[in-house]
């Protein structure tokens, strides 16, 4: 009998002994830091910067202004929003007299691909929630904000509920329930968009927005 052979007969004749799950739960149960919501905030907050996006917080009554205050920085004047939902709402309601052009995604991209990818500065939309781990935005697109709308515009702001902050990746998932309700994309966002490929130069913008910019929405103070 080969040396071979000899190995394989003693792998087939060793017990095939059933190997138990692991207590995934309760290793995270374990780990995982006891913080209110302005703890998760503050650790969102260093993790994100840290990546080089831009961090304002605001209430339900200023959100608006800073939105404002933010595109006119950049000297823009035109924001993708979201129509169907609040933040696209308010933000036509109010932008517009403002001198802010609101286009809408109310049109298949194949009708208006040259205005979304060269004409479009900047996007708006929500996070579903955020990682406070590792400074992480989670984006759940829908019919109403589809995708492009956080992946294509140069600037992209983002919508946050400060309650929304999971302390990891796996609480965010079990509370958010993905396992039986997982969209077909779901955005993990940490950061505006960067690879050092070439030369190992770091380079912003390569594959998506240059500028990551959240508006975390607290209450009123």
């Amino acid at each position: 009998m080969s040396a071979r052979d000899r190995i394989l007969a003693k792998l087939k004749a060793a017990p095939n002994l059933p190997k138990p799950e692991p207590d995934v739960a309760a290793w995270f149960a374990g780990h995982r830091p006891v913080e209110n919501t302005a703890e998760k905030v503050a650790r969102f907050r260093k993790h994100i910067e840290f990546a080089h996006a831009e961090f304002h917080a605001v209430t339900p009554a200023t959100w608006l202004a800073k939105l404002r205050e933010v595109l006119a920085a950049r000297q823009i004047d035109k924001l993708l929003v979201a129509e169907g939902t609040p933040h696209g709402t308010a933000a036509l309601d109010e932008l517009p007299r403002l001198g802010v052009e609101c286009p809408t995604y109310d049109l298949p991209i194949e009708a208006w691909k040259t205005e979304m990818f060269r004409d479009t500065p900047a996007g708006l939309t929500a996070a579903r929630a955020a990682i406070a781990e590792t400074g992480t935005l989670i984006l759940w697109p829908d019919t109403k904000e589809p995708r492009l709308m956080s992946l294509v515009p140069p600037v992209h702001i983002v919508l946050l509920d400060s309650t929304r902050i999971y302390n990891t990746f796996y609480e965010a998932t079990q509370a958010e329930g993905w396992k039986d309700n997982l969209p077909t994309n779901a955005l993990l966002i940490s950061g505006p968009s960067k690879t050092a490929d070439i030369q190992v130069t770091l380079a912003y913008g390569a594959h998506g927005p240059k500028e990551l910019i959240v508006l975390l929405m607290g209450d009123e103070q």
